[in-house]
């Protein structure tokens, strides 16, 4: 039998339904049946977190994920995932108070920069993942060096994420917004780009950037699924 998994959903539900989505098609694809993971889902209601950010009350924001990996775990959930970046600010802390384990998306995608010799890279993000010390530090940890754009594409960046890509909207000049700004953190000397955002893939690829990029959200639920299975 696969473990079940669970995921903390609904930050924004655009980059939730991406996760169940790759899991199931995924597994499918590889094996030829519909025997996938058991996923169970727990959507929050994204607009407190949204104002638990804006006023720095990610304790807050820490206790309702708890909450929320509780009654996943009491459901039967066997590990778990934050279906978000920026929420992994408070990851310990969660993953503290709760059973069962939880897949951290900064330590899978630094694994995945890793194996590909990458030195540098850049990160978008929220304001919060490319102003905050989590993240960059946790590429760090790893021999990683971390790039992120100025304050002006900074909050280009976190305006895009917020007004359009987690309501679903995605515009052609706002893609080419992010890929002008994929362009100076290579410049910079990035060797790739960490979409460091679970909604950014819905806006730019590869193909249009010219550069390796770390779909965060691919990684994330890549790993869940291994893990799954194994």
């Amino acid at each position: 039998m696969h473990k079940k998994i669970g995921i903390l959903g609904g930050l924004s539900p655009e980059s939730t339904s991406a996760y169940y989505e790759y899991i199931t098609r995924e597994y499918t694809k590889r094996y030829g049946n519909y025997g996938y993971p058991e996923i169970i889902i727990y959507s929050v209601n994204f607009q407190e977190f949204v104002d638990w950010q804006s006023q720095d009350q990610w304790d807050l924001a820490a206790d309702k994920m708890i909450e929320a990996f509780r009654r996943l775990e009491k459901a039967g959930a066997d590990f778990g995932l934050i279906a978000s970046n920026t929420m992994h600010v408070v990851f310990d802390k969660v993953q503290g108070e709760i059973s069962v384990p939880l897949i951290n998306i900064i330590e899978a995608t630094a694994e995945v920069i890793k194996e590909e010799g990458a030195k540098k890279v850049g990160l978008l993000g929220t304001l919060f993942t490319m102003n905050k010390d989590f993240y960059k530090a946790g590429l760090e940890a790893r021999g990683i060096i971390t790039l992120v754009p100025d304050r002006k594409d900074q909050e280009f960046v976190n305006s895009v994420i917020y007004e359009e890509l987690t309501r679903g909207l995605i515009k052609p000049g706002s893609r080419q917004g992010y890929i002008k700004v994929v362009k100076k953190l290579k410049e910079k000397g990035a060797e790739g780009v960490v979409l460091g955002c679970t909604e950014i893939p819905l806006l730019i690829k590869e193909e249009d950037c010219g550069v390796r990029l770390y779909d965060t959200t691919i990684i994330h639920a890549e790993k869940a699924l291994k893990y799954a299975i194994s």
